[in-house]
């Protein structure tokens, strides 16, 4: 399945647009006075972190038919200057459920293991840029 997302930026436009396997969707992202997105690539990778993981908690839940009421999950980094790469990932959950609290880690553990987006920071992707055709 390809993921991909796409931006256009003027001093006067922003459009911020995601695909997955060919369906499309536009994102409400504030353009920054000037040109580019009033919400910067960190934040963005830092919800993307917290995204995978509460989507990954209810896709894993209903595997272990463990009925989830409510997720929150925080996702934080940092970022020391320029070019650098971010340190100290970090991310956490709250989960409100009926389920004891053994399955609760055991859904939390396990989702760790399977989310997308953490497996793909922690192998330490390579990312190549591309000429446009």
């Amino acid at each position: 399945m390809q993921i991909s997302a796409q931006l256009h930026s003027t001093a006067m436009s922003h459009a911020t647009r995601v695909t997955t396997a060919g369906q499309a969707k536009s994102l409400s992202v504030a353009g920054r006075a000037g040109g580019g997105s009033a919400v910067n690539g960190g934040e963005f990778l830092m919800l993307a972190l917290a995204t995978c993981y509460c989507n990954d908690l209810y896709r894993e839940a209903a595997r272990l038919q463990i009925e989830l009421a409510e997720v929150e999950v925080q996702a934080q980094a940092e970022f020391d200057g320029v070019g650098l790469a971010a340190r100290d990932i970090s991310y956490r959950a709250r989960i409100v459920s009926p389920a004891p609290a053994e399955r609760i880690e055991q859904l939390l553990r396990e989702t760790d293991a399977v989310a997308e987006v953490h497996n793909t920071l922690r192998a330490g992707a390579a990312v190549r840029r591309i000429d446009w055709a």
